[in-house]
C-alpha cells in the first residue's frame, strides 16, 4: 500500500495541522480534534472528544449566553444547505476568555453521498497575526499593565489625546467604551488575589479578542478598562457595545472546582465636535450611571488632572 493511502498516515497529517480541525457527528459530538484545535482552544483531545457543541467547554457558546445556537448556527446552516458555510465567530477558551476565529463548517459525506457529520476548521487571530512585536518594548518602558498586559492608563490617555486630535483635524469618527468590574474588591476578599488576577486577565483577553485589531484596548485602573473604537460611527457604536457586553458576560474562570465570574458595568459614547478627554469620558460615564448607583469618577478625574494642554 502506498504510504499516503495508509489511513494512519492521513490521520497523522490531520492531527499535525496547526489550524483547528474538528469533526462532529450528526448529534454534534466531537469525534476528532487536531493539535491546532488544542492550541487555539486550550482543550486536549481527552477533554473534548465525546462532548457536544452545546456544552460549556466547546465552541461558540456556553449555553447561558449563546450567540450561535439559533438559525445562525453554522453547524445547522451547513447541514440544511448541504454546502460549506463560512463565518466569523467566537470560541470559549479553556481559560475562560473568548477567542475570535475564522471558521469553515463543511458537511462530511460517506461513499453513498449521505451526510454523516461535519468538519470544522477554525483559525484564531494569533495564528493569523502572531504576537505584537511592540509588546516587549512597551513592557520595558512600563507602559503595560502588569496584570493584564494591556496598555496602562498613561498609554490610554496618550491614545485618547491622539485620536481626539485626528478627529478634530480630519473628522474621522470614533467611539469609546468604559467598563468597570465594580465588585472586584468583594471578589478578592472572597476568593483571594490569585483568583482576582486570573479573572482580570480573562476579562482583558476577552475584551481584546472582541474588537478589531485596529481598536485600542487598555486599562484605566485595576477595575476599569477603556476601549477606543477607531472609525466607529454613532450608528455602529451601540451594536459594538452590545457585543462587548455579551462577550464579557460569558468570561469566567475555573477556581477550585467552581466557575467564577464578575459583573461588568459599561458606558459608551461617540466623539463630538469640541470634545476633550474629560468631556468624552464624562459623557460615557453618564451612561454608566444609568446601570449602577456609583459613577466611576476616577476615569474623569484622571483625564482632568493631565498636564497636557490638548485636553
Amino acid at each position: 500500500m502506498p504510504a499516503f493511502q495508509d489511513p494512519d498516515i492521513c490521520r497523522a497529517i490531520l492531527d499535525g495541522l496547526q489550524i483547528g480541525v474538528s469533526v462532529l457527528d450528526l448529534q454534534k459530538k466531537v469525534v476528532f480534534w487536531s493539535d491546532g484545535a488544542e492550541k487555539i482552544a486550550g482543550y486536549t483531545r481527552v477533554e473534548i472528544l465525546g462532548h457536544t457543541c452545546t456544552e460549556n467547554i466547546l465552541l461558540h457558546c456556553n449555553q447561558a449566553s449563546c450567540e450561535m445556537c439559533s438559525e445562525q448556527c453554522p453547524f445547522a446552516s451547513a447541514l440544511q444547505a448541504g454546502a460549506p458555510v463560512e463565518t466569523m465567530s467566537f470560541i470559549h477558551h479553556k481559560s475562560g476568555y473568548r477567542v475570535g476565529v475564522h471558521t469553515w463548517v463543511i458537511p462530511l459525506r460517506d461513499k453513498r453521498g449521505s451526510t454523516i457529520g461535519l468538519i470544522q476548521t477554525f483559525e484564531g487571530d494569533f495564528a493569523v497575526h502572531g504576537t505584537d512585536p511592540n509588546d516587549r518594548s512597551l513592557k520595558e518602558h512600563g507602559w503595560l499593565d502588569e496584570v493584564t498586559g494591556l496598555p496602562n492608563q498613561a498609554m490610554m490617555q496618550s491614545h485618547l489625546r491622539e485620536t481626539l486630535g485626528t478627529f478634530a483635524e480630519l473628522h474621522v469618527p470614533f467611539g469609546i467604551v468604559c467598563l468597570e468590574a465594580s465588585e472586584i474588591d468583594h471578589f478578592r476578599s472572597r476568593y483571594g488575589q490569585g483568583a482576582t488576577r486570573s479573572i482580570l486577565q480573562v476579562l482583558a483577553r476577552t475584551l481584546r479578542n472582541t474588537v478589531w485589531a485596529t481598536d485600542v484596548v487598555g486599562t484605566w485602573s485595576e477595575r476599569q478598562f477603556l476601549v477606543i473604537l477607531m472609525g466607529c460611527s454613532e450608528e455602529s457604536l451601540q451594536a459594538v457595545s452590545a457585543r462587548i457586553r455579551r462577550m464579557l458576560a460569558s468570561a469566567s474562570i475555573q477556581w477550585w472546582g467552581e466557575e467564577l465570574s464578575v459583573a461588568i458595568s459599561q458606558g459608551c459614547t461617540g466623539a463630538r465636535t469640541g470634545d476633550t478627554a474629560e468631556s468624552i469620558l464624562q459623557r460615557a460615564c453618564n451612561t454608566f450611571a444609568e446601570m449602577k448607583t456609583q459613577r466611576p469618577q476616577s476615569m474623569i478625574t484622571a483625564a482632568a488632572s493631565s498636564k497636557d494642554p490638548s485636553i
